[in-house]
């Protein structure tokens, strides 16, 4: 693979780091979300543990970098589900710059701003597609794809409504099981003033975590466990937790199972499909758009962006979202980054036309699939596959555990979601070790 476009970029906020334990309780694989809660908790409960990330940085696919002297996130930005997001909580108890998503959003057909009976019909069309889907998963029965529930008559907003809902879900419906499909309201998310990776940065600050040491196997085959690592280390500890990606654990040959994993847990991982939800960075001071972090919805073209936010933290940064469509035809044609912001500037001057561009700088373009440490950026669970995520909560031989967004139900996605499941993993790790 090819290094990702956002790993140009140096991180906001590096922790200070504890050396590691010479004979730890737990080894955890990977710093990003769940590493860093489950070795909080793990800490908390007396056991002593050693955090292996493979890159040179904590937080995973959660990263604050800093782009003309503003915090702008790469990678997570959302804090989702506020109610039952363990990082808003915690947020909140800490002192931490929370805010609350803006509930206004911009809607413009073609290239005027839409009217008032628009934006009526605009948010019904959502609010009737979530509800039947609400509807559908909740009666049970065989499980199919969360698109075959959308209602016919959402009238000239349903292609809409898809995008949009494929954008979130990390692949177009067709692909998403409608037993799992999440319901996470917008009214109930949070933004964290100087970016959702530096907040993670801060969580990680003195825990004994060493950076760019990739686990390359994991040896269960004696008592406990001995983890290998790129560098020909090797480390024994009574139990592993495993929080790499889906999509890194689909691939045995960048981690090594010995002997390998029971079939239940190799289907459960094997079948996840990567998600794609990319940032185009964009500083555009002029861009038609008030108010902070708000939403725009750009219809009434032939070619639509699915997600853009606008004014982030109030300064003249945008998040222009690739879904997977755009990003495998981009990826299908050869093009790189440059690809995105050729496709970015083409997209936006069909709607607000070529003149209004005349300030658009596109620093930065995240490329989550293309990062060999994540390969998506999250893992998506096809018709069918739900019940993976409780088959991957079960400890492998008492001694191998996994974490991470993958495992959520409510919060799957997310980084809130990532950093419950490190916790749940640590308490099951305490029960069992004692």
């Amino acid at each position: 693979m090819r290094i990702p476009d956002h790993a140009r970029f140096r991180p906001d906020g590096i922790p200070p780091l504890a050396p590691l334990p010479r004979d730890p309780d737990v080894v955890v694989v990977g710093a990003g979300a769940a590493g860093i809660a489950a070795a909080r908790r793990l800490a908390a409960r007396g056991l002593s543990v050693a955090v292996l990330e493979a890159r040179d940085r904590v937080g995973g696919r959660t990263v604050t970098t800093r782009l003309r002297g503003h915090a702008v996130d790469l990678g997570a930005h959302w804090l989702h589900a506020g109610p039952i997001n363990p990082l808003v909580a915690l947020g909140f108890a800490r002192g931490e710059p929370l805010r609350r998503a803006a509930q206004e959003s911009h809607l413009m057909v073609g290239r005027r701003k839409g009217r008032p009976d628009e934006d009526a019909a605009y948010g019904r069309a959502f609010a009737v597609a979530d509800a039947a889907m609400t509807r559908g998963a909740a009666r049970g029965g065989p499980d199919r794809p969360a698109a075959s529930v959308l209602p016919p008559g959402l009238g000239p907003w349903g292609r809409r409504v898809a995008l949009v809902h494929g954008l979130v879900s990390g692949r177009p419906l067709t692909d998403v099981s409608l037993h799992d499909f999440p319901s996470m309201e917008y009214g109930d998310n949070f933004f964290m003033a100087g970016g959702y990776g530096a907040y993670l940065a801060r969580l990680a600050h003195h825990l004994p975590i060493a950076l760019g040491t990739p686990v390359r196997a994991i040896d269960w085959s004696g008592p406990g466990v001995a983890v290998e690592t790129g560098d020909g280390g090797r480390i024994r500890a009574r139990a592993v937790l495993v929080t790499a990606p889906m999509m890194v654990l689909q691939d045995e040959a960048s981690l090594r199972f010995s002997p390998s994993l029971p079939a239940p847990a190799r289907a459960a991982i094997d079948g996840f499909l990567p998600g794609i939800y990319e940032h185009v960075v964009l500083h555009w001071p002029s861009a038609p758009f008030r108010g902070r972090d708000r939403l725009a919805g750009l219809t009434g073209s032939r070619r639509q962006p699915p997600g853009l936010l606008t004014r982030v933290d109030g300064t003249a940064f945008h998040y222009f979202e690739l879904d997977r469509p755009m990003a495998a035809a981009l990826d299908g044609a050869g093009l790189g980054p440059d690809g995105a912001r050729r496709l970015a500037r083409a997209v936006l001057a069909d709607h607000v036309g070529s003149g209004r561009l005349h300030d658009l700088a596109i620093p930065v373009v995240s490329e989550w699939r293309h990062d060999p440490w994540s390969r998506g950026s999250w893992a998506v669970v096809p018709p069918g596959h739900a019940p993976a995520r409780e088959t991957l909560k079960a400890p492998v031989g008492d001694r191998i555990w996994f974490a991470g967004e993958a495992l959520s139900r409510l919060q799957w996605g997310t980084a809130g979601g990532a950093y419950e499941e490190g916790e749940r993993a640590a308490e099951a790790i305490t029960a069992a070790l004692g």
